[in-house]
């Protein structure tokens, strides 16, 4: 399967951002892209650097304006599309959703966020809902879709849940970057953890990780941070954990890669996990401490 990562950069204005993603997503069709996922949030700024009341007037329903635009071009395209948006699901209700559009135009299926993270200039909780779907795959006429969203990609549970679930793949469309005033030492430090974690995912799990971060520098409006640099860097991992392609973290670009999907069962062959995996004795994980 021949699977595409759009990095963009993002500005206030979502109709340049969209026709962008349009002119990207074309691009990765033409090259031959089956499975083209996008960035966290992908039409706007993230704007969860602050608490801002004003910001729920960008959510939208699904279905809405932004899955019956998207799904026409995928129908048109003949391509599946991972989407990240902003959902209103009722008044004062909503959700950080990944929706996944089959080849036909018609929403597949979606995942609402599980993961809400809320730190400084990430401040998530203010907006999102945690989600109540649970870890299922997606399923599509690519396979079954693992799609999780950015902080989800921190919890080795989120990622085996979903392939115990018989996800062919993993995916995270991502917005995670660098506080400027960060030593260049811890910047790089942050980068390799989220790198190695996801890569990890792959290996216990024997999966492709697709990963989609956004890329450029976004402004604190607040001025109490000096805003995110969104550090790209998105990526694919086979499922030894081996880095199949990469981006730069510095610029735009459309990551495209042909993945063979069948590796997975080679790689479980040779190291069966699953197989020696003592769920008899994993009963505390469902504790928040063992105290």
């Amino acid at each position: 399967m021949k699977v595409a990562l759009i990095q963009q950069s993002n500005t206030a204005d979502i109709k340049s951002n969209i026709q962008k993603l349009e002119n990207n997503i074309r691009s990765c069709a033409m090259q031959g892209a089956e499975l083209i996922v996008l960035q966290e949030l992908h039409n706007g700024l993230y704007f969860c650097q602050t608490e801002n009341p004003d910001v729920f007037d960008q959510a939208e329903t699904i279905p809405g304006p932004s899955t019956d635009a998207f799904g026409k071009i995928a129908k048109e395209l003949e391509v599946v599309l991972v989407l990240s948006l902003f959902e209103k699901r009722a008044a004062g209700l909503y959700h950080n959703t990944a929706v996944v559009i089959e080849k036909d135009g018609t929403i597949a299926g979606k995942y609402r966020k599980m993961h809400i993270p809320d730190d400084p200039a990430y401040y998530e909780k203010f907006y999102f809902t945690p989600g109540d779907l649970g870890f299922e795959p997606v399923e599509t006429s690519v396979g079954k879709l693992g799609v999780l969203v950015c902080w989800d990609q921190w919890y080795p549970e989120a990622a085996r849940l979903m392939a115990l679930a018989g996800a062919d793949v993993l995916i995270y469309p991502t917005a995670i970057g660098w506080e400027s005033t960060d030593a260049d030492e811890e910047k790089q430090r942050q980068l390799d953890a989220w790198i190695i974690s996801q890569r990890a995912h792959a290996v216990a799990n024997g999966l492709h990780v697709l990963s989609c971060n956004r890329v450029g520098y976004e402004q604190d409006p607040s001025g109490v941070t000096n805003g995110i640099e969104f550090w790209g860097n998105s990526f694919v991992a086979g499922p030894q954990g081996e880095i199949l392609i990469e981006a730069a973290n510095d610029k735009e670009e459309n990551v495209i890669i042909d993945v063979d999907l069948k590796r997975t069962e080679e790689v479980r062959r040779m190291w069966p996990f699953f197989r020696d995996r003592r769920i008899d004795a994993f009963g505390d994980l469902t504790k928040r401490w063992r105290k």
